[in-house]
């Protein structure tokens, strides 16, 4: 690979006129900036972005690190952090795993949107107090160099738990997230504060927020059916696997389990009866977190920010 110490070799001249020349500098003349312009495309010079942008401080991209790829939300996620940090001069790098978390540190990137558990809050805290910019979706920090934003998972809770009790019913079996899941204990304050406040019996079962964790949780149900059951699945890909596994048995959505979901994923529209779910928009959490990164790498001031949900009724709930 062409350097700069070739060019200048072929130049006759030091490195640091050929630096000043390819960067623009009035330090050289117009003829010998010119003529080193030219030698360095006769070599086809390519410059060194990990040294430029070392230098620069800034590489114009931005890193997303997720637990995983999988899950329908990732998808209108990714696309609205993409349209935003596009429209603003910067691309996108996504991440996963331990090793990725380099990217920050080593400044191979300008800042990081966080939606991943392998990221130890007291990671983020560090980088932060080195200067890194960060945004985080899937925790709680006071630092003056990251900004949070925020799905209101209580009042996503609270919508589904009223909206059973409602329809009649006072026991509520309620299949949660994996443990150490930021949502699912957001989620779960608030079906145990609502539950409490309305007198309604909550049962847990523990889930994963997998098709796998719905799988497993009607499962159970089944064996012990004595009447109808109401379900609250704190994610739609849960709520999709009880669908499938009741889909080959003699109990029905809607009749012997009344079920309601949380994210309103696309294919719950298709599913028969409709899913009762809770809704917000995926894309616009997206673009209010590359918004928000942006602000805090270019010095704007930031508040925290939060995506508001709404309830989507459907006849997969019928009254008790």
């Amino acid at each position: 690979m062409v350097s700069i110490k070739d060019i200048a070799k072929q130049a006759g001249v030091s490195i640091s006129t050929v630096s000043y020349a390819l960067n623009g500098s009035d330090k050289v003349t117009d003829e010998t900036s010119a003529r080193i312009l030219q030698i360095a495309k006769e070599l086809n010079y390519v410059p060194n972005a990990s040294a430029r942008n070392l230098k620069k401080r800034e590489t114009k991209i931005l890193g997303v690190f997720l637990t995983d790829f999988r899950g329908d939300v990732y998808g209108d996620l990714l696309h609205g952090m993409k349209e935003i940090s596009n429209a603003l001069g910067y691309d996108l790098v996504v991440c996963s795993g331990k090793q990725s978390h380099k990217m920050l540190p080593e400044r191979m990137i300008d800042g990081a949107v966080v939606l991943d558990q392998a990221f130890e809050s007291e990671e983020l805290l560090q980088y932060a107090d080195f200067g890194h910019k960060i945004v985080v979706l899937d925790r709680e920090l006071d630092h003056p160099n990251i900004n949070q934003v925020l799905l209101d998972n209580k009042a996503g809770a609270t919508l589904a738990i009223d909206y059973l009790r409602d329809k009649g019913h006072r026991k509520i079996h309620v299949v949660t997230g994996p443990e150490g899941s930021y949502d699912s204990t957001q989620r779960m304050k608030g079906v145990r504060l609502t539950a409490e406040h309305a007198g309604v019996e909550i049962i847990e079962i523990p889930g994963d927020f997998l098709k796998s964790g719905g799988v497993q949780a009607a499962e159970r149900l089944m064996r012990e059916y004595r009447e109808p059951v109401a379900v609250f699945c704190l994610n739609d890909e849960m709520a999709i696997g009880f669908y499938n596994r009741l889909s080959d048995s003699q109990f029905r959505i809607g009749e012997h389990f009344h079920l309601i979901g949380f994210d309103n994923i696309e294919v719950s529209g298709y599913l028969q009866p409709r899913l009762a779910t809770i809704e917000y928009s995926k894309r616009r959490w997206g673009e209010l977190a590359s918004q928000q990164l942006v602000k805090l790498i270019t010095g704007e001031e930031v508040e925290n920010e939060r995506v508001y949900v709404k309830l989507i009724e459907g006849h997969s709930v019928g009254r008790a």
